[in-house]
């Protein structure tokens, strides 16, 4: 059984690739992730924009991850210095080589040195994980919990950041996602995992006000509620019962007395 491989290079804008081919750079991207995870292709871009505030000699085409971190910490001084704005989790994304990270860092680059702005396909949700694959695979095929750490926690994102209460949360933030993806095919296929509704989900609930719009306060000093009457399908319904009851509240005067 063959199931999809996970994409290496997602989708880019026609017009963004000729921008980049019109750069001449000194090697052409063919893997979005690989070549722009350590910033010389970012720097070299920005070179040809502002060569003489950017120089190239103190950046190095490595692969390490001091190398990485070395590159754009002098990419983000010289973006403070000439106040361009570019997306923080789109930097981290792509230094970390998150899937589309680094293709909408390169859009954001695109708008922000050609003035021309395009549609973005991933500027409304931030998500650089797998999610999108793992729908995409059959439910026997998907990643279990310990995988999804292992596949959305990169390595160079412990040696960048070696604090355990920060890479905690990360896991913790990951382990939570997968639970909202293992309820939602809980969701969609109840046959498949025997799951049998519950009493909260057989009834029908009124909305709020509905179902307390109509209660008067009568003479006696009891409640009285005018919708009294459920819906028949409800009724209908087997092991589902219904007690009406009324609620007397004492007498202030005995009170006070």
């Amino acid at each position: 059984m063959a199931y999809p491989q996970t994409p290496k290079r997602t989708g880019i804008p026609r017009e963004v690739l000729k921008w980049i081919q019109s750069l001449d750079l000194s090697f052409s991207p063919k893997n979005m992730r690989r070549d722009f995870s350590n910033g010389y292709l970012v720097a070299e871009i920005f070179s040809w924009y502002y060569p003489e505030n950017l120089t190239m000699h103190s950046y190095d085409n490595g692969t390490s991850i001091a190398t990485k971190l070395g590159n754009w910490a002098q990419i983000e001084r010289f973006l403070q210095k000439e106040n361009i704005q570019l997306l923080k989790e789109a930097i981290d994304g792509s230094i970390h080589c998150k899937p589309g990270a680094a293709e909408l860092l390169v859009q954001e680059m695109f708008t922000a040195l050609t003035n021309r702005r395009i549609r973005s396909f991933q500027k409304d949700e931030l998500d650089f994980s797998d999610r999108g694959y793992q729908e995409q695979l059959p439910m026997v095929a998907r990643s279990t919990a310990s995988k999804a750490i292992k596949s959305n926690l990169r390595l160079s994102e412990l040696i960048a950041e070696p604090s355990i209460t920060t890479n905690q949360r990360k896991v913790q933030a990951i382990i939570h996602m997968h639970l909202e993806q293992r309820a939602a095919e809980r969701e969609q296929n109840p046959k498949r995992f025997n799951r049998k509704p519950t009493v909260g989900t057989l009834v029908a609930r009124l909305p709020p006000s509905r179902r307390h719009g109509n209660t008067d306060l009568d003479t006696s000093g009891s409640f009285s509620s005018g919708t009294k009457s459920c819906p028949s399908s409800v009724r209908s319904k087997p092991h589902v019962y219904f007690k009406e009851i009324e609620v007397h509240q004492p007498n202030r005067r005995s009170l006070s007395n």
